[in-house]
């Protein structure tokens, strides 16, 4: 007969205020009770190896002192899991380190956008890409900077640029953006409006640059809105293509807890494009989270008591 545990399984988590209103919520906190899960915040003020017991932490927090604490944490109980480790989410703080991952996947019909690093204005004077483009911040750090991001459409735009950022050609997806929410071996992927297509024709109007957070005016400046497309209409990528994608991902980054976003290429619906990897999302956008969450740290506590058994 199995043994059969009596005592909850105790997750620590170590979150940003934001995120853990976000996230540490109490349909959460309930769902997890239910199945045996206490959800116990860490004071990050005080060393990890003085807190506990714990049979797993989950985090969101950067930075060489919490680096260490885990570190410390890690050489005494070596055997409790750390979801997850700060040296493979760091790949995720570079976006041009972020998508190399997906390139390296080889996987049919899924790819990038063409894009490059700048490191300095200068790097700008041969450039090999077509307009519009997306100008990102390399650094992918959940920061208010990081989140600043531009549509270019000829070369006036990129003079108010600072750099280090990333270019990236924008492509035509019909105003339509697919989310993929991974915890674990368990995925979710929703649909979201996105950035509305803009035709060569109408790109001849279009001068300089635009915030993001100012392109809901681009259609009245001339660009479309998703033209042709109606959005609830628009079909899911196919959940094999998601699947392999997710199983890639998963063990190319060696990550548990992340999202990526996903566009159907208009200029082959065929083939689809990974433009964004987010580590530790905004889960409770993504249906039903409650259980897939609670199922997943079961599933890592399991596994480590197994581990621990054998």
């Amino acid at each position: 007969m199995p043994n059969l545990r009596l005592e909850p399984y105790r997750i620590g988590y170590a979150l940003t205020s934001e995120k853990e209103q976000t996230f540490i919520l109490p349909s959460l906190l309930s769902h997890a009770s239910q199945k045996g899960i206490v959800l116990t915040k860490i004071d990050t003020n005080k060393p990890l190896i003085q807190q506990g017991p714990f049979d797993c932490i989950i985090h969101k927090l950067y930075g060489s002192d919490w680096k260490q604490n885990l570190q410390d944490f890690t050489s005494q109980n070596p055997n409790i899991p750390i979801i997850d480790s700060p040296d493979y989410i760091e790949i995720l703080h570079n976006r041009i380190s972020m998508l190399e991952t997906v390139s390296k996947l080889k996987i049919t019909k899924s790819g990038v956008p063409k894009q490059i690093a700048i490191a300095e204005v200068t790097d700008l004077e041969n450039l090999k890409l077509t307009f519009p483009l997306i100008a990102k911040p390399l650094d992918a750090d959940g920061s208010e900077t990081s989140h600043k991001l531009h549509l270019i459409f000829d070369n006036e735009g990129l003079k108010n640029l600072t750099a280090p950022f990333v270019l990236q050609e924008f492509v035509n997806h019909d105003g339509v953006v697919f989310k993929v929410y991974v915890a674990g071996k368990y995925f979710r992927c929703v649909k979201r409006k996105s950035l509305p297509d803009i035709s060569e024709e109408k790109l001849v109007n279009l001068k300089g640059s635009l915030p993001f957070s100012q392109v809901s005016n681009l259609a009245a400046a001339g660009g479309g809105g998703g033209e042709g497309c109606d959005f609830e209409k628009t079909e899911m990528p196919p959940e094999s293509l998601v699947k392999e994608l997710v199983k890639g991902l998963r063990e190319e980054l060696r990550l548990n807890l992340f999202n990526f976003d996903v566009i159907r290429d208009g200029r082959n619906k065929d083939n689809h494009l990974v433009i964004d990897i987010n580590y530790f999302p905004g889960y409770v956008k993504m249906p039903d989270f409650e259980s897939v969450i609670t199922d997943f740290l079961l599933d890592v506590v399991r596994k480590e008591q197994k581990g621990g058994e054998n």
